[in-house]
């Protein structure tokens, strides 16, 4: 059959599915298959594909009409211009979590501390966009930590960036310095939402990374519990939040004693980052 018949067939089955976009991910996965770059997937539509891989492409439709995320059927996610690695034990980096990088890369900052960081990909792209910064990224998860030290080192950021396992703050145990700049995007999620998010978060990413199994707050109280000892003087904190979390999260930013604090919408207008300083 010709890519183009195959590339149509995935295509129906995955709409028969329920998969949103279905056509954009038959093509994202047929690309990956055929190992072409996505945008010129075009140009190979009217030839014959090999049998042997017309079987594997259609076991992952087969995979992605189950809603699993593409990201973890092609091991891959892009996230501000860069590729990371992604598996399910981590969460997918977001196209909205950009919004965090933009407001952290307005103001200066030279050491970077990122609470749950996850995959890394937050800290990671800190550090490759400011190439004098320095961080570390602390994880409650060594699984998480696993995937973040592959994409540490595929960026070359071995001698930048220090890994930590514990929660909170507790992974800095032993470490004596502060940071210009500490950034989260915590579990967040009430968890009374937590049926209403779609299969593909639901049911793929890590649960433990999506809620507190409260209220959605509880990880925000423990950031901003013990900031004072690690912010340093006019340092900043960002938090990813909610879209319906911003006047809760800035409250309680206010309360910490944190100035200047805002709340910053993403590209779609949704309340997505809370930003305070700390008073020098």
């Amino acid at each position: 059959m010709r890519a183009a018949e195959v590339l149509a067939q995935a295509t129906r089955r995955l709409n028969e599915a329920g998969v949103p976009d279905a056509g954009r991910d038959a093509r994202r996965l047929m690309a990956h298959v055929l190992k072409v770059p996505p945008g010129r997937l075009t140009l190979f539509l009217p030839e014959p594909v090999d049998p042997e891989l017309s079987v594997i492409y259609l076991a992952l439709i087969e995979r992605r009409a189950d809603r699993v995320p593409v990201s973890h059927l092609v091991g891959r996610r892009a996230f501000y211009g860069r590729e990371f690695l992604v598996t399910p034990e981590v969460l997918d980096p977001r196209p909205e979590t950009e919004t965090l990088i933009e407001v952290a890369l307005a103001a200066p900052y030279s050491t970077v501390l990122d609470l749950g960081t996850g995959s890394g990909c937050i800290l990671f792209t800190l550090l490759s966009e400011r190439e004098d910064a320095v961080g570390f990224g602390c994880d409650i998860s060594p699984a998480a930590l696993n995937v973040a030290h592959w994409n540490r080192n595929s960026l070359g950021l071995e001698g930048r960036a220090e890994l930590c396992e514990g929660r909170w703050y507790g992974a800095l145990e032993g470490v004596d310095e502060t940071f210009d700049l500490i950034v989260s995007n915590p579990p967040y999620i009430a968890v009374n939402e937590m049926p209403f998010l779609s299969p593909e978060v639901r049911d793929h990413e890590p649960r433990l990374a999506l809620t507190d199994e409260r209220d959605g707050l509880t990880a925000y109280h423990a950031i901003l519990e013990d900031y004072q000892q690690w912010l340093s003087p006019g340092g900043r904190l960002l938090v990813e939040i909610g879209m319906s979390q911003g006047g809760a999260v800035s409250r309680l930013f206010e309360r910490a004693g944190l100035r200047g604090v805002r709340v910053v919408p993403d590209l779609d207008g949704r309340d997505r980052v809370v930003t305070g300083t700390k008073s020098l």
